[in-house]
C-alpha cells in the first residue's frame, strides 16, 4: 500500500514572535515495513536554519530556526510512504510472558532496539498499582506473551471510552485510568504502564492512521490527527509487535509510524521555544489517502 500524507500545523500568536526554534518529528520512519518514497517540509515564514538528524530511537528530526518576526507560523509536511508489514506470528507460538520478562531484565544491550530502554517508568507512563493489577488479569502463569498482550489491547478498548474532552496532554494517566476515558495517547500510556508494571518492555509509537468505513462498519477513531499505539517486545526471537488499544487491533498496513520512544515526551511532533509574549492558537489537520499511481 502506498500513501500520500499531508500534515499541516498552524500557530497563531496574539503578539509578534521575534524568533522561534523548533524540532519536528513529522517524517515517517524508514523501517519496520515502511519505505519513505519522498518527503518535504515547508515552513512559512521560511526557516533561516533547517537541519535534519536521526535521534537515538531512530526517529527523523528536523530542526529549524525562524529568525524573522511573525504572528503566524505554518509547518506543512507532504510525504509518500509505502507500507507492507509482515503479519505477526500466531500468538500461541510466542514465548511465555515470564520468559520474555526475564530476558528483558537480563539484556545487557544499550542499542536503540534493546528492551532495556522500555521496561522502566517514564515521564508520561509512570507505574501505578491499579494499572499493574489490571494487566495481571491478561497474564496468567505461562501464557504466551502476544496472546496476553492482544487480550489486554482488547480489554482497554472495551473498558475505556474514547472522549477527546476528557483529558489533555498533561492529564496524569492515573486520572485517565480512573475516569476510564481519554484519547489514543492516554490508552497507549495506560497500556505501556500496565505492561511495564508486570515487567514487560513496551514502547510508545506515534503515527498516522488511514481510516475508511466499510459498509455497515464504524470509522476507526483517531483519524484526521496523529495517532498513537504500543509496541510490545515479544522476546529476542520475535522482537517488537505493534498493537492499537484505541481500536483493539493488531497494527497493520493502515498505520504509518512516525516516531518511537519511551512515551510521548520522546516523540512529540513539534516542540521548541519562541521569543514572544501572549497566547497562541493551534490548528492541526492531517490527510492520509491511498496514492494515485
Amino acid at each position: 500500500m502506498i500513501y500520500d500524507i499531508a500534515h499541516r500545523t498552524i500557530y497563531k500568536y496574539d503578539a509578534p514572535v521575534a524568533s522561534a526554534r523548533c524540532a519536528m518529528r513529522l517524517i515517517p520512519r524508514n523501517d519496520r515495513g515502511q519505505t519513505v518514497l519522498s518527503h518535504r517540509i515547508e515552513l512559512s515564514p521560511s526557516a533561516g536554519i533547517l537541519n535534519e538528524r536521526i535521534d537515538f530511537h531512530g526517529n527523523r528530526v528536523c530542526e529549524a530556526r525562524i529568525l524573522k518576526p511573525h504572528t503566524k507560523l505554518q509547518i506543512a509536511l507532504a510525504a509518500r510512504v509505502a507500507v507492507e508489514r509482515a503479519p505477526p506470528p500466531a500468538p500461541a507460538l510466542t514465548p511465555a510472558w515470564e520468559i520474555v520478562r526475564n530476558a528483558a531484565y537480563a539484556s545487557d544491550s544499550l542499542a536503540a532496539s534493546s528492551p532495556a530502554h522500555y521496561i522502566y517508568a517514564s515521564r508520561f507512563a509512570p507505574l501505578f498499582d491499579t494499572a499493574t493489577h489490571y494487566a495481571r488479569k491478561s497474564f496468567s502463569p505461562g501464557r504466551p506473551i502476544l496472546e496476553g498482550a492482544i487480550e489486554l489491547t482488547r480489554r482497554i478498548h472495551a473498558d475505556f471510552a474514547y472522549d477527546p474532552d476528557a483529558t489533555h496532554i498533561a492529564t496524569p494517566i492515573a486520572q485517565a485510568f480512573e475516569r476510564r476515558r481519554g484519547v489514543c495517547q492516554d490508552f497507549a500510556h495506560i497500556m505501556i504502564a500496565a505492561l511495564r508494571g508486570v515487567g514487560l518492555a513496551a514502547s510508545y509509537v506515534s503515527g498516522y492512521l488511514r481510516t475508511y468505513a466499510a459498509p455497515g462498519q464504524a470509522r476507526l477513531e483517531g483519524a484526521d490527527s496523529t495517532h498513537a499505539w504500543v509496541s510490545v517486545w515479544c522476546g529476542p526471537e520475535f522482537g517488537f509487535f505493534d498493537l492499537d488499544p484505541t481500536n483493539a487491533i493488531v497494527v497493520g498496513n493502515d498505520h504509518i509510524a512516525i516516531a518511537i520512544g519511551r512515551d510521548y515526551a520522546d516523540v512529540s511532533p513539534i516542540d521548541g521555544v519562541i521569543i514572544g509574549a501572549g497566547d497562541q492558537d493551534l490548528d492541526v489537520s492531517v490527510d492520509v489517502k491511498e496514492a494515485a499511481i
